[in-house]
């Protein structure tokens, strides 16, 4: 969207100049003057009240070049990729203002949590981490307020999608019956393009971007690659990686969409599909099928928690659950310890016992503890959140937990649908709502 801009509103708006004037005189030769000005920085786009700089459009489209090359998706010409680069620095950026906006602040102790995690999901330390990224051209620092960026947009979402999305019983049990009537094993690896069509787009706006689509299936069933024509074309979420939606279950896909899918062979592409948001395209790249049962392991195990206060610090708590455990392995009864010295409410009444618990159901220290017994095994005190434990393994089963995996799986792809078509949506309206100038061709 391009609005005039009021002439009150140039006189502040930044040209990241920097005059260089030689001499002590605040006057001098007008020529003199004009010839010593130095353009450190050029303004890409306005957005609102800030800026991005043709600096900063040059290092995204240095590393999208870079992705797609990994890729081995055939770069966009330059002009193209450069305007798909352009819109989603814009589209970032007016989230991090909406961000700002709300107050959302991400500290050094959560971004250094989140560095973190990546080189553990890599199996780096933090230094060789850095080190690999280096070796990779990219400054660490940069890199440490991008991901802060990320993480910032993600709690955007979060605030204003993912905590509204609301996925009832009901929803779960329609879903599940859809995917009985439409066969539960099966996937899709579907590509998508959306053309998109701006609120409040004229007649001749909506015929224009319609034949610009059916221009674009043209080129596709004429033999272009359709993720190619994903980069160049699109303006989905996912353009830049070749508008690969990954492989979903045929409920998961977007409602507009879902239909359209399942009478698609495989490499056939589907005709524009009209929604909201614009025109689509949607390729089936691949199917796939093969339900498996799930089976876990559940612990039948029981505890004696104490809790931590004004009276009861750790070196007491620990002292008084080792106490406990002696007496246990001296032949005094689990169960009548924690019914009588255990913190736990839920649980001292019936002697400490837990039920039969699955994976992921318990936090990380008390799993790690349980999962090191053998049934009929006692550990050593503990510390979790939630105080000091000792914990006894009583037994072990193989259990079949399809369904509810099934009901979990459905809860998920549920919301992630939900999420997704609202996002759409979202970004759509917020992009179309902010002032935006470019300043490229200036």
């Amino acid at each position: 969207m391009r609005h005039p801009i009021p002439s009150f509103r140039r006189r502040w708006l930044p040209h990241l100049l920097v005059l260089a004037i030689g001499g002590t005189h605040a006057a001098g030769a007008s020529a003199q003057s004009a010839a010593s000005i130095v353009e450190l920085d050029r303004i890409a786009a306005i957005v609102n009240a800030d800026v991005i700089t043709g600096s900063e459009l040059e290092a995204r489209l240095s590393g999208v070049r870079e992705q797609l090359r990994r890729a081995g998706t055939r770069l966009p010409p330059p002009e193209v990729l450069r305007r798909q680069v352009l819109e989603r620095l814009i589209v970032d950026r007016i989230q991090l203002q909406i961000a700002r906006e709300s107050g959302i602040r991400i500290d050094d102790e959560t971004l250094n949590r989140a560095l973190l995690r990546l080189a553990e999901r890599n199996r780096l330390t933090l230094r060789e981490f850095r080190d690999a990224l280096e070796r990779d051209g990219r400054d660490f620092a940069k890199f440490r307020e991008e991901l802060r960026d990320e993480i910032a947009i993600s709690e955007v979402r979060k605030l204003r999608i993912e905590s509204r999305v609301q996925v009832s019983e009901r929803d779960i049990d329609d879903h599940l019956s859809t995917i009985e009537n439409q066969g539960a094993d099966r996937e899709y690896h579907i590509g998508h393009i959306l053309i998109a069509v701006p609120d409040g787009a004229s007649p001749e706006e909506i015929t224009e971007t319609r034949e610009r689509t059916e221009r674009v299936l043209g080129e596709i069933r004429a033999g272009a690659d359709f993720a190619n024509m994903a980069a160049a074309n699109s303006d989905g979420q996912q353009a830049l990686e070749g508008g690969d939606l990954g492989w979903r279950k045929a409920p998961d896909l977007p409602t507009m969409l879902g239909d359209a899918v399942l009478r698609l062979a495989v490499g056939e592409v589907t005709e524009p599909i009209r929604s909201a948001s614009g025109f689509h395209l949607v390729k089936l790249i691949g199917k796939r099928s093969g339900e498996r049962p799930v089976v876990v392991e559940q612990t039948r195990a029981r505890h004696i928690l104490i809790v931590l206060d004004e009276l009861t610090d750790e070196a007491a708590a620990r002292r008084e659950l080792s106490a406990l455990r002696e007496r246990v392995v001296n032949g005094e009864d689990f169960g009548e310890l924690a019914r009588a010295h255990s913190d736990d409410a839920g649980s001292a009444p019936t002697g400490g016992e837990l039920g039969w618990i699955n994976p992921g159901d318990t936090v990380p220290e008390f799993e790690n503890a349980m999962g090191s017994l053998e049934p009929g095994g006692l550990s050593e005190p503990f510390k979790s959140q939630y105080g000091w434990h000792v914990v006894q393994v009583l037994e072990r089963r193989e259990h079949d937990d399809t369904e509810a995996a099934r009901r979990a799986e459905a809860l998920r792809s549920l919301r992630a649908r939900k999420i997704e078509e609202d996002m759409q949506s979202w970004v759509r309206q917020m992009r179309d709502e902010a002032y935006v100038e470019y300043r490229l061709d200036e």
